[in-house]
């Protein structure tokens, strides 16, 4: 009896080794990949686009404040406390709408770039998972998140065959 559980045992660690290394690995670098697709371009364009016209906006608004206090800085001997007053509420209330759309458009230009970017990010995702699946791999490391410590031979860059996948190739 302990002979059967003594084989039974050795077997069932040959066969959880023979599993182990059958696993196979690979890895991607998807900003590679996400760089290498052509929605890529035309999506960041449109976000360049988008944060030129937040930055002119943004230089206008800033011209405007420091002719502001520029004048009022050269004439503020020349006021009275009440126009005094109203000069620098004026001057505090510019500075103050500047940092809220400086604020607004950082969040709407964040906004619009995960909106145009997360199509092409699932497709992306979709093809590596496809390839995996074709190629009966376990895990896929992303290189582009940081540099990995090391990765063998053995693990598989399928960046070229996810771009075929994508037909980019």
């Amino acid at each position: 009896m302990k002979s059967v559980i003594k084989s039974l045992a050795f077997i069932a660690f040959l066969l959880c080794g023979l599993n182990i290394s059958a696993q196979k690995f690979a890895h991607i670098n998807s900003q590679e990949l996400l760089m290498s697709m052509p929605e890529s371009d035309s999506a960041q364009i449109k976000i360049e686009q988008l944060a030129a016209n937040y930055e002119e906006q943004l230089e206008e608004m800033q011209v405007e404040l420091n002719k502001k206090y520029d004048n009022y800085l050269q004439n503020r001997e020349n006021y009275t406390a009440l126009i005094r007053q109203t000069k620098e509420s004026e001057i505090a209330d510019m500075q103050e709408r500047f940092q809220q759309f400086e604020s607004i458009a950082s969040q709407e230009l964040q906004t619009e770039r995960n909106r145009l970017l997360q199509p092409i990010i699932e497709k992306a995702n979709k093809a590596i998972k496809e390839v995996a699946d074709e190629q009966n791999i376990m895990y896929v490391f992303d290189v582009s998140q940081g540099n990995p410590i090391y990765f063998s031979d053995q693990s598989i860059d399928i960046l070229p065959l996810v771009r075929k996948k994508l037909g980019l190739e």
